[in-house]
């Protein structure tokens, strides 16, 4: 057989062909990937000289999934199907081949890469390596019978399991589930794969009797299939709400699993494409590619970034205890200072309070715990003993004065090049570096609250921000496994004010006599965790005023505080924190506050409006109008301009839904001009907060896109 494939490392050795599969830089499977797979395959099948096919990957990857930048392309559902019924008659010959065929799983097993192997009649797995289906995820199911193959290797329950959650498992946990059949270290895995090899060429194995699209041996009875879809659909409709990719899942066994393997995979390949051409799933593709990118700035392209080692923590509260949660989980030595003894105590305790779920879960022990915190983090009230660190992160009072005194007093004690990083959530950074000598070395390092969970990490560059500062900072950003969303400097940064955009709508429309939990409702219905009065709770209705006026003070008239919002303030009940908000958190479930509700009833008397309810769609989009007129905004003001960013900071932040693909993304769905249109309405009815922004006018004069444009 032929050995000049691009993506196929041939190696012919005593009938045993060895195919290497080598598609940087993850062997993901690319459309020119894919065919000189199944040319090398079905040529190693025919060549005479060849008795049996080992099937390995290179580096870390045996094939991680589908290219999915292909993926978002695809239009043409009819199209799509064939070519992926193309995919299923490779995989069929291989499985149903004169040949037998060993999965040597070198590393990472996903999507496409595990229903290559259970296409294979015997797959060997390299201890502590990943396999799974994660197609869920990105809104799609198993497109290569793997809807059709790993129940019949595994049997239902489990098969449902991974593939409706997209969870990977490990290599000796796929092995006891039954869709891996040996376990090798990584130096002896192509010994035991041509010892596998060799056991069917002298017939102690058949691979005749290894095809797994032949099993039934593992699947329930119909009236046990029955009882088990029906549970899973149950269990399903809420969790999977505004996702299709579950039930699609859950369709094709319920429908599939029959003698007839070849309609079964053809179904399969209908729901895919069904899925594969929705807004859920090109939504939840384009998050995927957008985390992908976070961070990676042409204005740092090139540059080295710095390796902090030791990470100094000004602060053990709330959010300086998650922090160091961080740090330490990320491997780092971590200072933690605090103002006294006292302070210090209590933040170590908060600190391993974070660590409970880990205990919980197994993932560490208190014992384990105690090694890591005496191994790795030192607690001290001595701004001298941070001389030897090579960043500092920043979580103390949030006063400016205190914060540039603070910074002062550390340049004249770190080195030059150490990294000089705030949490603050509403100081001007620029401003706050002005105290320094090299205000180049400052940047904004905003985690959200619990820092240890959120996945986001907004970087906030201030005017004077160096390049190699924010490079830095990107990469340590991801070190602790956040995803870096860089900002420019300006109120609210881009999140806070973002989603100040998005909520802050609803008491024009409680103003005009549509109820709270009204508004409530539509908002969670479109998908949000909570509306926009329990996260005002949560997050305290005094904050929430004194960022508004801060925001009108700074940003201008168009954010003037509303009067309906300035008396709700003046009740002096701030939300959860003081037990009544919009709700009255009293009783055992919250509840409306009936004090709330004579505030907002008194102003409709006074302004002659009666209460009424919002016309369908109504709330939705005036909430959303605001949003993108809000984010249009920040881009002319030089805040954030990449688009991918801006959507991928709302979903990781603030639980902005991700089968919508984020308010920029929702926007060239609605159609700019719509857009328009809706806030021209928005601003005549309810004043200058809803007057489009010129970016919005001239986009949707001149019929452009967020996402075309870049």
């Amino acid at each position: 057989m032929k050995t000049d494939y691009k993506c196929v490392k041939v190696e012919l050795s005593q009938g045993v062909a060895l195919l290497g599969m080598d598609n940087p830089p993850v062997n993901q499977m690319s459309e020119h990937f894919v065919q000189e797979l199944r040319e090398s395959t079905l040529e190693a099948l025919a060549d005479p000289e060849v008795k049996a096919v080992i099937l390995t990957g290179t580096g870390k990857n045996f094939v991680a999934g589908a290219d999915v930048t292909q993926l978002l392309t695809v239009k043409d559902r009819e199209a799509f199907v064939a070519k992926l019924m193309g995919v299923h008659e490779w995989l069929n010959a291989l499985e149903q081949g004169p040949k037998p065929v060993i999965a040597a799983i070198n590393g990472n097993c996903l999507g496409g890469g595990l229903e290559i192997a259970m296409a294979c009649h015997y797959r060997i797995a390299v201890q502590g390596v990943n396999l799974g289906l994660p197609e869920v995820k990105l809104g799609l199911l198993p497109g290569s019978a793997g809807t059709q193959r790993l129940p019949r290797l595994i049997g239902l329950p489990g098969a449902l399991d991974l593939m409706t959650t997209g969870k990977f498992v490990k290599a000796d946990k796929a092995c006891s589930l039954g869709f891996v059949d040996l376990v090798a270290p990584a130096e002896g895995l192509l010994e035991a794969a041509r010892e596998a090899a060799a056991k069917f060429l002298n017939r102690q194995l058949n691979w005749k009797t290894r095809l797994s699209s032949r099993r039934f041996d593992r699947l329930p009875s119909h009236s046990e299939k029955q009882s088990l879809i029906a549970f899973v659909k149950s269990q399903l409709a809420a969790k999977a709400k505004g996702y299709p990719a579950p039930l699609k899942i859950v369709e094709a066994v319920e429908k599939g699993l029959t003698m007839d393997f070849q309609a079964d995979i053809a179904r399969e390949a209908q729901l895919f494409g069904d899925l594969l051409v929705s807004d859920e799933a090109k939504n939840l593709i384009a998050t995927f590619l957008n985390e992908r990118a976070a961070g990676r700035l042409p204005r740092i392209k090139g540059l080295t970034p710095a390796k902090p080692k030791k990470v100094a923590m000004l602060g053990g509260g709330v959010m300086g205890s998650g922090i160091v949660h961080l740090l330490l989980a990320g491997g780092f030595e971590a200072v933690l200072w605090e103002i006294n003894e006292a302070a210090a105590a209590k933040a170590l305790a908060a600190i391993k309070k974070t660590f409970a779920y880990q205990i919980k879960t197994k993932k560490t022990t208190p014992e384990k715990l105690e090694a890591l915190l005496a191994a790795k983090l030192t607690t001290t009230t001595r701004l001298e003993d941070l001389a030897g660190v090579d960043l500092v992160i920043e979580a103390v009072l949030e006063d400016m004065k205190v914060k540039q005194e603070v910074w002062k007093k550390l340049e004249a004690i770190c080195r030059p090049e150490v990294i000089f990083g705030t949490n603050t959530s509403a100081l001007p950074i620029t401003e706050m570096a002005t105290v320094l000598k090299d205000p180049g070395r400052m940047i904004g390092l905003h985690f959200f609250n619990p820092a240890e969970r959120m996945p986001l990490l907004e970087i906030i560059c201030a005017e004077k921000t160096s390049d190699q500062t924010l490079a830095t900072s990107v990469d340590f950003g991801r070190a602790i496994k956040k995803v870096p969303v860089v900002v420019g400097d300006g109120p609210g940064f881009y999140v806070s004010r973002q989603l100040g955009g998005l909520m802050g709508g609803s008491v024009f429309l409680l103003a005009d006599g549509v109820s709270g939990p009204e508004i409530e409702k539509a908002m969670m219905d479109f998908g949000l965790p909570m509306g926009p009065a329990t996260l005002a709770d949560l997050t305290g209705i005094d904050i929430n005023y004194h960022v508004g006026n801060t925001f009108a003070r700074r940003l201008g008239g168009r954010y003037q505080v509303h009067p309906l919002t300035e008396a709700i303030y003046q009740l002096g009940d701030y939300g959860r924190k003081t037990g009544r908000g919009y709700f009255d958190y009293g009783g055992p479930k919250p509840v409306p506050n009936p004090r709330v509700a004579e505030v907002v009833a008194g102003y409709l008397k006074d302004h002659g409006v009666a209460p009424r309810q919002a016309v369908p769609g109504e709330v939705v989009e005036l909430m959303l109008a605001n949003a993108i007129n809000e984010a249009a905004l920040m881009m002319e003001q030089g805040i954030c301009d990449r688009p991918a960013d801006m959507d991928l900071a709302m979903v990781m932040g603030t639980g902005f839904p991700p089968y919508r693909g984020g308010i920029l993304r929702h926007a060239d769905k609605w159609g700019l001009k719509n857009v328009h249109a809706k806030l021209v309405e928005l601003e005549n009815k309810y004043g200058p907060r809803f007057a489009p922004a010129g970016l919005i006018k001239d986009m949707a004069e001149q019929g452009r896109t967020f996402y075309q444009d870049r």
